[in-house]
């Protein structure tokens, strides 16, 4: 008899199994191709506190490997997500992560607040965004900042919160520690490393945003070893991400040190592969005679 159920502050996922934010909208996109009573969580795309019309097109490229990404969070706002996306999410039997987005700490905050009595499980902190505040730095890439937009989101949130870690820093257990100190419950990591691709004809870059975020299998050895990093260095759990496209992918995190995963790009190339990576993970436990996760968590 196997046990695949996880949790994470206090939540239980009857599964390890989630989306990452941005790849998945609100599920509802993916509703005719995915049974999403299958998964343990579905992780919504970032929300603002008011609607984001995002970067200029073009904003995706493909690259060796995965994607650049520049969309910029676009998104209709928190309103429409708990009027419009919230009941459609629980009609299944699945867990609804909220990914939320700010330029500013007072953004942020504004969110959370507004989130507090939605029937949502967990929140995920993207602290990724440019800080308007402090010159576009983003919040995720500094000790300090981190600190101080965690532990001001944490006073207002009512849920748990996930923090979601930029990789685009020198040592990934600093960052993710200040964010355990500033009162996060869990870690997900890894967000978008930053990448660029370049048209040669036409001698400029292919994004209008220049730059853009790197995700797929490319990145996964980067995802894989800053999960194993964090993992001694932290106490709070963890959810891997980056580069997941298949179970042998997934349960290269678990046995990182990783409570769960979270499936992105793959999702584009396979809308079906949330679920084939659940009845994955089931088989691989049932073969190897693997009765609860927690025997392979963190076993590297």
């Amino acid at each position: 008899m196997i046990d695949t159920r996880v949790k994470i502050a206090g939540v239980e996922f009857k599964n390890p199994v989630t989306t990452a934010s941005g790849t998945f909208g609100s599920g509802r996109e993916f509703s005719d191709f995915v049974d999403l009573n299958r998964l343990g969580a579905v992780t919504v795309k970032g929300v603002a506190a008011k609607p984001w019309p995002g970067n200029d097109a073009p904003r995706i490229a493909e690259v060796y490997g995965g994607m650049l990404n520049s969309v910029g969070l676009q998104n209709p706002g928190v309103d429409y997500l708990i009027n419009e996306d919230v009941p459609f999410l629980r009609q299944f039997d699945t867990k609804i992560i909220v990914n939320v987005c700010g330029h500013t700490i007072d953004e942020y905050t504004e969110c959370v607040r507004r989130l507090r009595e939605a029937d949502v499980d967990m929140l995920e902190l993207n602290i990724s965004c440019p800080n308007v505040t402090e010159g576009g730095m983003a919040f995720g890439t500094d000790c300090k900042m981190i600190e101080k937009v965690v532990s001001a989101v944490k006073r207002e949130a009512k849920q748990p919160l996930i923090v979601k870690m930029s990789p685009n820093v020198t040592d990934i257990t600093e960052t993710s520690r200040a964010a355990e100190a500033a009162g996060a419950d869990a870690l997900s990591m890894i967000n978008t490393l930053t990448g660029m691709k370049i048209d040669i004809n036409k001698r400029k870059p292919i994004l209008a945003n220049k730059i853009g975020g790197m995700s797929g299998p490319a990145v996964k050895p980067v995802a894989v070893r800053m999960v194993w990093q964090t993992a001694k260095a932290v106490k709070i759990p963890i959810i891997g991400m980056g580069g997941i496209m298949c179970t042998e992918d997934a349960v290269e995190f678990i046995m990182a040190g990783a409570s769960m995963v979270a499936v992105g790009t793959a999702n584009f190339v396979n809308p079906a592969a949330t679920m084939e990576i659940v009845s994955g993970i089931e088989a691989f436990m049932e073969k190897n005679g693997i009765s609860s996760l927690s025997e392979i968590r963190g076993i590297v």
